[in-house]
């Protein structure tokens, strides 16, 4: 079984509605990037399934993108500091317009997470964002647990980045 047919199999399809997602921002050829979950598969030593996609695009691109996503089926909701999207599978995508995510695209990589290619943010950038992520009192604590795990993947695959690690995040993994 190849890494795109167990995403699709995990996701119920998810696979297509990534690579269709994947497909419309390549033809509208704006900035963008993968954030989150995806990004941190491509930098951790093993990918973990998720059917969570968040990404970024071009600060005065994201209507564009919008519109794009549900000319081809995708359906939208907006909300404060994201427009979620909806496909045909298990999987959620969520275009983040929060500020502090607009410089990532411009610093991504090209990347194939689950045999499927697409832009990642770098390695420092994915680190950031998840200790942002789990620095927000508003998630859940699950999700708040899970962004301190997928900083604990992406230290232990790239020691290197350990130094830059704010204090409150190295005192909370050394507790772990």
């Amino acid at each position: 079984m190849t890494g795109q047919q167990f995403y699709d199999w995990q996701t119920a399809g998810g696979a297509g509605d990534v690579a269709l997602l994947v497909e419309t921002l390549a033809k509208l050829d704006v900035p963008w990037c993968m954030i989150g979950g995806l990004a941190v598969n491509h930098w951790a030593e093993e990918p973990m399934a998720t059917a969570d996609v968040d990404l970024v695009v071009a600060l005065g691109a994201v209507d564009e993108t919008v519109a794009a996503m549900e000319a081809v089926g995708f359906v939208a909701e907006r909300f404060e500091g994201s427009v979620n999207l909806k496909g045909h599978s298990k999987v959620s995508v969520q275009i983040s317009t929060e500020e502090f995510y607009r410089e990532f695209p411009g610093r991504s990589i090209p990347a194939d997470i689950h045999g499927i290619s697409m832009r990642v943010a770098s390695l420092e950038d994915t680190l950031c964002g998840k200790v942002q992520a789990w620095r927000d009192p508003d998630r859940r604590r699950s999700k708040r647990q899970k962004d301190l795990t997928d900083i604990l993947r992406l230290i232990e695959a790239h020691p290197e980045v350990e130094p830059a690690l704010p204090p409150d995040v190295q005192q909370k993994i050394n507790q772990a």
